[in-house]
């Protein structure tokens, strides 16, 4: 099972095992990551699961469709890596993944 290492805004660094097939969002509620709140429950319908992809992964995973880049429009501090981790699929190449969250996700 990949490790996911989520990092808070003030540094404070998290590594969680999920499960493949898994979104990061689930794994992260499941191990209960402060700044993950995942309000509409991973249906792509807010922005409350947002978080940066470390940019020696970004070429990593799947780019964003459509209704992903259209609610990253609602993240406050949107950026090019910017992801929403209900989206990002846990697979078994995702091992070691760096995850960077926003200050807020509001």
């Amino acid at each position: 099972m990949p490790t996911i290492t989520l990092i808070e805004h003030n540094g404070t660094q998290h590594s969680i095992v999920g499960e493949v097939g898994q979104s990061v969002m689930q794994a992260a509620m499941n191990a209960m990551i402060p700044g993950i709140q995942g309000d509409c429950g991973g249906a792509c319908s807010c922005a409350t699961c947002h978080a940066f992809v470390d940019e020696a992964w970004v070429n990593s995973v799947p780019q964003a469709e459509e209704c992903e880049s259209d609610m990253l429009e609602f993240a406050s501090t949107r950026q090019d890596n910017s992801r929403l981790t209900c989206q990002l699929v846990i697979q078994d190449d995702m091992d070691g993944i760096v995850l960077r969250l926003p200050e807020s996700q509001y």
